[in-house]
């Protein structure tokens, strides 16, 4: 029995989430069909975060166990020509018995990414947030340095939020602004449900001049969901890098 591992990137637009649910279409359902009829037998995919429905991701990182023996080309042409047009392995490679896709990460990062323009985009729009407004990057910068480090972050979890703890340690918040394309760039050991979303909800307000960036502290500390901000759309947000030691030879982070 072996482990493999892979890394895959998919548009969520049409799926109700990573996770295989009894009603909709899953990205770890349509997976698992593939991989199972490469390796001629059932496998079961064990992924290193549940997006949501609509959420894309870049560099989603799961392991399966199997008795069948492929080569890594084999495994990767093989699932691919078994996999739909809004899902793609870009990698894939056996990993010693103790790595686990969740458990190993050391860290995970996300980009959210909004469109601040007149008009509505077209090509981009299932991949971004539109606003007409225009917001002040420093201002929300500055909001956002309140959320580093070791925190609990209760302010920025959904109601259905299942996690055990609300504490995460956020590690690097960036955000950049091109020709009115902001990306919002979130690494953190773990996140808790819909927290990116709630705290780009957060900081767009920041952005609009409707709060001052000290309301981030207000935020973080108060831990109180219901004094926050409108959770941003899902389609602005993709899942970007999983890091995991080098031991494992698991190329799922970025930068």
């Amino acid at each position: 029995m072996a482990r493999l591992a892979l890394v895959c990137e998919y548009d969520g637009t049409d799926f109700v989430g990573w996770q295989a649910q009894a009603n909709g279409r899953s990205v770890q359902a349509v997976l698992t069909q593939a991989v199972s009829t490469v390796a001629d037998e059932p496998v079961v995919i064990h992924g290193a975060g549940r997006t949501d429905a609509g959420v894309h991701a870049e560099r989603q990182v799961a392991h399966f166990d199997t008795g069948a023996r492929r080569s890594a080309r084999q495994w990767l042409l093989g699932i691919n020509s078994n996999l739909p047009e809004d899902v793609s392995l870009r990698w894939v490679g056996e990993v010693p018995a103790r790595f686990d896709a969740r458990r190993s990460a050391r860290w995970r990062e996300y980009r959210y990414t909004l469109v601040s323009q007149a008009t509505r985009p077209v090509l981009t729009r299932r991949h971004v947030w539109w606003l007409r407004d225009r917001l002040d990057c420093a201002a929300m910068t500055a909001a956002a340095s309140h959320w580093l480090g070791e925190r609990d972050f209760s302010a920025f979890r959904a109601a259905q939020c299942q996690s055990t703890t609300p504490m995460r340690r956020m590690l690097r918040i960036r955000i950049s602004e091109s020709r009115g394309r902001i990306e919002f760039e979130f690494r953190a050991n773990a996140f808790l449900y819909h927290m990116v979303r709630n705290l780009v909800g957060a900081l767009v307000r920041v952005g609009r001049g409707e709060v001052l960036p000290h309301w981030g502290r207000e935020l973080i500390d108060g831990r109180d969901r219901r004094r926050g901000a409108e959770t941003a759309p899902a389609q602005g947000l993709a899942l970007v890098g999983i890091a995991y030691a080098d031991e494992f030879g698991v190329p799922g982070a970025t930068g």
